[in-house]
């Protein structure tokens, strides 16, 4: 599950607009700005998900553990000849 903290960190990595991720997660602005806010306000389920993907299909992987929560942006691997 994503928290709001790691969507603005991975936002902020990407270099992206809430209206930009919006856009690319297929979801509203209002719904963004919802799953971002720090007053835990209801999500659906599928919109985390759907951020969740447009992250993941930006290079952006989602930590989590006992000790707490983080993103990553990783590279593709370059092609060798």
């Amino acid at each position: 599950m994503i928290t709001a903290r790691q969507s603005r960190a991975a936002r902020a990595l990407l270099g992206w607009t809430q209206e930009t991720l919006a856009d690319k997660a297929r979801i509203s602005l209002t719904a963004l700005k919802r799953l971002e806010s720090e007053n835990d306000l209801r999500v659906y389920e599928t919109t985390r998900d759907q951020v969740r993907r447009a992250f993941e299909a930006n290079g952006v992987v989602l930590l989590n553990s006992d000790r707490g929560e983080g993103v990553m942006i990783v590279h593709a691997a370059a092609k060798q000849d």
